[in-house]
């Protein structure tokens, strides 16, 4: 079992003020394999004073330096992949095929993004008789949660090192294990003291006690919508910049004129992935009613592919969910399905078999599911997909968007004109056309109670950074 028995502030591993300790479960077995600190509100306060100690010296380094640093995070990030993969589905339960290709594959290449965007972003700007300079917002508390942990990390602290803040960062508590790697691998790239601070613990705790800090000037902040809800409260205390990405309920849909069989298994495969623990993934299938049956059936088939088990083995399709209470929480949704009568094709709130230990659900698909019922409105965040019909494109877009969610969703037809016509209609903050790929350079947010701001690329650095203006004598 693995023990991390120490904080990482001002440069140093150091002990928490708190004696308690925070036990992280291997998702697929409920074995306890480590222990994590569980922080202090003092510890909070020890780690942004040391980030607002460094702030000046880190925001006036040269961004050639700090470029150079946030490459060298990147090479020693990509040196340790396989013990990254395999650290994060033990953790989350991702199967370790994905877990390498996205978990541990995709941290390195943003980080390697800034370490290039940095160069190349205009942080000056000249207006008559203004100079409009772009500065470090200040000191960062990044909150992050725990299904792409490493991902989700590295979506904040890369741009916000980059435009010269200096960090707290609060891993999940469900599966921190990856932050300490990330510590280890910081302190190994040489970055001076104070710049980059890590404090685990939990929301209540040590979530709250970031929010609310008055040397920190800016909380993002990835988790569910009521979450979000509650860092906003507390970081208005002091007035500092928020910026959130949160819960989706995301539509796929599926155009007459669709390729079916390919926008369906797309849809499902979006659904499913990471075990339904994706806060874009497409979970209701949108299906015009004259191939409702045709796409119900496909829906069933491809499901039918994922299949549950040991995430450690290749051919595993898909993994456990990250505790028991997500699992019950799962399982809650499902049966209010069934209890509201709506059809259940596949799966249901019994273990997979041969997988009563384990935080297994079975892949789940809903049917003829009603606008406005729960399952069709309630994020769910497990391998459940609704599958709904509808009448013409105009109530599609209306179904797509009544929700309070507008995370991302995805439009396909074999006129791409047509699918980007109806893409611009959905209130969503990404919406993939015929099955587009992520794009690490793209900005990703959401609309409505999905969040605000954007990560990623220059939008992600740009949230980083503060506008000021200099007014200057014309000497002309």
């Amino acid at each position: 079992m693995k023990v991390h028995d120490q904080l990482y502030i001002n440069g140093e591993w150091v002990r928490s003020q708190s004696s308690a300790a925070i036990e992280v479960h291997n998702a697929a077995t409920e074995e306890v394999i480590a222990r994590v600190p569980a922080g202090a509100p003092e510890d909070v306060n020890r780690a942004a004073q040391a980030a607002r100690a460094a702030f000046g010296a880190w925001a006036a380094t040269p961004v050639e330096q700090r470029s150079a640093y946030l490459q060298g995070i990147a090479d020693r990030l990509a040196a340790r992949s396989d013990e990254i993969a395999r650290t994060i589905t033990a953790e989350v339960g991702m199967p370790i095929k994905l877990s390498q290709r996205i978990q541990a594959a995709l941290p390195p290449q943003v980080m390697a993004s800034y370490a290039r965007l940095v160069r190349e972003h205009p942080l000056e700007e000249r207006m008559a008789n203004s100079l409009v300079v772009k500065e470090p917002v200040g000191v960062v508390g990044a909150i992050t949660p725990w299904n792409y942990p490493l991902h989700q990390v590295v979506a904040k602290i890369a741009p916000a090192l980059a435009a010269g803040c200096t960090v707290v960062l609060k891993p999940s508590e469900l599966a921190p294990l990856s932050a300490f790697i990330l510590a280890e691998v910081i302190h190994a790239a040489g970055v001076p003291r104070g710049v980059f601070n890590l404090v685990c613990g939990t929301g209540p705790v040590v979530g709250e006690a970031i929010a609310r800090h008055g040397e920190i000037d800016m909380v993002s902040f990835t988790g569910s919508t009521r979450a979000g809800k509650r860092v906003s409260e507390l970081a208005a205390g002091t007035v500092k910049r928020v910026a959130l990405e949160l819960g989706g309920k995301s539509p796929s849909i599926v155009l007459e004129d669709a390729d079916l069989g390919r926008a369906v298994k797309g849809t499902v495969n979006s659904c499913f992935l990471n075990s339904g623990q994706t806060c874009t993934a497409l979970t209701r299938l949108l299906v015009p009613e004259s191939r409702y049956q045709e796409a119900a059936q496909l829906a069933v088939e491809t499901a039918r592919t994922f299949n549950p088990g040991d995430p450690m083995k290749d051919d595993t399709r898909l993994g456990p969910l990250i505790s028991g209470t997500q699992r019950e929480r799962v399982r809650g949704y499902i049966r209010k399905g069934m209890d509201e009568g709506v059809a259940l094709l596949l799966g249901g709130v019994e273990p997979p078999p041969g997988l009563e230990r384990g935080y297994f659900v079975q892949p789940t698909v809903f049917g003829r599911v009603k606008p406005g019922t729960t399952i069709e409105q309630e994020e769910i965040f497990g391998p459940v997909l609704a599958v709904i019909a509808y009448q013409d494109e105009e109530e599609a877009v209306r179904i797509a968007n009544d929700t309070i969610y507008g995370l991302a969703a995805a439009v396909w037809s074999r006129d791409e004109e047509r699918a980007r016509r109806v893409a611009r209609r959905v209130r969503a903050g990404r919406v993939d056309v015929n099955g587009g790929a992520f794009n690490i350079l793209a900005p990703f947010g959401g609309y409505k109670q999905s969040g605000h701001g954007r990560e990623f690329g220059r939008y992600g650095l740009e949230e980083f950074l503060v506008v000021k203006s200099l007014q200057l004598v014309d000497n002309k």
